[in-house]
C-alpha cells in the first residue's frame, strides 16, 4: 500500500488556534453579554467552521443580531490576531512537514477556516514551497463535515482518495475526508478529546506518531527519512 499526498487539517492539527479561537469569540460575545466556558467550547464549538458556530450562537444565546454579521465580526477578530502574529505550530508539525517533503509526497491544507489563516501559517514557517494545495472554507459552498473540501483537493491534485492520507483533529473534519473516501489519522486535542473518531485509520497522540504510522503503513521502511 502506498500513498502520493498527505492532506492536513489547519486549525488543531497543523496549528494550535483553538484556545485562540475561544478568546476571540468571547471578544466578539462581550458585546453581548456572553462569554463562552472552556467546556462549552470544547462541546460545541471546536472544529466548526465560523458560518455554522455563528448561527448556533444566534439561536442558542438569543443574540440580538443575524449569524452573518456575527460570523463577520468574528472574522475580523480573526484578521486583526493574523496581522500581527501566526497561529503556533502544533509540536512535531515542523519536522513532519519537511520529512514528508524530502520523501516527495505531495502536501496540501484542507480546512474548513478561511484561507487568510492558512497563507499566514504557511509564510510564517516557510511552508509556501512545500504545499501543493491549500483548499479552504473559502472555496465550497459545503464546509466540513460535508466532503466538498475533500473532494476539490483530489480534483486539483488530479488524485484518487486511495492516493491520499488526511489528517485531523476533530469528528467534523474526519466526516468529511471520510465520505470524500479518503483515509483519515486522527489526533484529538484537548478541545476534541471527546469526538467520536471511530471512522479514523488510526487514532494517535501526536504528529510525530501519525508520521511514524504513515512510513510504516502506507508508505514502506524503504521511504523512511
Amino acid at each position: 500500500m502506498s500513498i502520493q499526498a498527505v492532506l492536513f487539517d489547519h486549525d488543531g492539527t497543523l496549528v494550535n488556534s483553538e484556545p485562540v479561537h475561544l478568546e476571540l469569540w468571547n471578544t466578539v460575545l462581550s458585546k453581548y453579554g456572553v462569554q463562552l466556558t472552556d467546556q462549552q467550547y470544547k462541546d460545541l464549538y471546536a472544529g466548526v467552521p465560523t458560518p455554522a458556530n455563528a448561527s448556533d450562537l444566534v439561536s442558542r444565546f438569543g443574540i440580538p443580531t443575524d449569524a452573518a454579521a456575527l460570523a463577520e465580526a468574528k472574522n475580523l477578530e480573526t484578521v486583526r490576531y493574523l496581522e500581527q502574529q501566526s497561529f503556533p505550530l502544533m509540536p512535531g508539525v515542523f519536522q513532519t512537514v519537511t520529512s514528508f517533503h524530502r520523501l516527495g509526497l505531495k502536501l496540501g491544507v484542507v480546512t474548513g477556516a478561511s484561507a487568510n489563516g492558512v497563507r499566514v501559517t504557511l509564510r510564517a514557517n516557510e511552508f509556501e514551497s512545500l504545499f501543493s494545495l491549500t483548499v479552504s472554507g473559502d472555496d465550497v459552498l459545503r464546509s466540513k463535515p460535508e466532503p466538498d473540501c475533500y473532494l476539490l483537493a483530489l480534483e486539483r491534485l488530479s488524485l484518487q482518495p486511495e492516493d491520499c492520507v488526511a489528517i485531523e483533529d476533530t469528528e467534523h473534519g474526519l466526516r468529511a475526508a471520510a465520505m470524500a473516501g479518503i483515509k483519515c489519522l486522527a489526533i484529538p486535542i484537548v478541545m476534541s478529546k471527546h469526538h467520536d473518531f471511530s471512522l479514523a485509520s488510526a487514532v494517535l497522540p501526536n504528529m510525530n506518531a501519525a508520521f511514524e504510522y504513515i512510513q510504516r503503513v502506507y508508505l514502506g521502511r524503504a521511504r523512511e527519512a
